[in-house]
């Protein structure tokens, strides 16, 4: 899985973080859990300080069951 990584600017949260890396806010907030367990040292943190680095994992690639082998 690849990695990227994003830093803060001063009044961040986690889910600003989020939606700003993962796209909509919906989606962001449904892989916000991907962020807190890439980086544990800040898993406290509410608001950031400005120039925090975050590792910011790939979402894992939804493959609905439904679609047909070719398409996979």
């Amino acid at each position: 899985m690849r990695r990227r990584s994003y830093t803060t600017q001063s009044g961040d949260m986690w889910d600003g973080i989020a939606h700003r890396v993962y796209g909509d806010r919906k989606r962001g907030e449904m892989l916000m859990h991907l962020l807190l367990e890439a980086n544990p040292a800040h898993r406290k943190t509410v608001i950031f300080h400005s120039g925090v680095v975050l590792t910011v994992p790939e979402p894992p690639v939804y493959m609905p069951e439904t679609l047909p082998p070719w398409k996979r």
